[in-house]
């Protein structure tokens, strides 16, 4: 969809500010991206956004609503499946990545992050810079 604005024409994600997606991207995730992460994971994929660096993401979607029950304590409960593009059920099937990087345990504690260290690199070289 494209809006016209006399005398500048525009993407309408543009004219409405949202321009995060015009340029290059890169999508980290690790085996904590769950629920939401996992439908984006899947939709930035489909769509070739770009490159997915880290960890598989941990393949729990599953769509639940909440229950109340006697004492007062809720139970969710799951009502919706979530398909992937390729039209297979997405829960248990884990997102997958176009960069594998394992980030070690502890890894923070040594102000090192190497899942972002190696996105920032695919970034630049996808952008044309070393």
């Amino acid at each position: 969809m494209r809006y016209r604005s006399s005398p500048v024409t525009a993407p309408a994600r543009t004219i409405l500010g949202q321009r995060s997606l015009e340029r290059p991207t890169i999508l980290v995730t690790d085996q904590h991206s769950l629920s939401d992460a996992e439908d984006f994971t899947e939709g930035y994929r489909s769509l070739g956004l770009g490159k997915v660096v880290g960890e598989p993401t941990s393949g729990w979607i599953i769509y639940t609503s909440a229950g109340t029950l006697v004492d007062g304590s809720t139970v969710r409960i799951p009502f919706i499946t979530v398909f992937g593009s390729d039209g297979q059920v997405m829960e248990r099937r884990l997102r997958p990545v176009d960069v594998p990087v394992v980030r070690p345990v502890g890894e923070s504690y040594a102000g090192v992050e190497s899942q972002l260290d190696a996105a920032v690199r695919e970034l630049l070289q996808q952008i044309g810079r070393r």
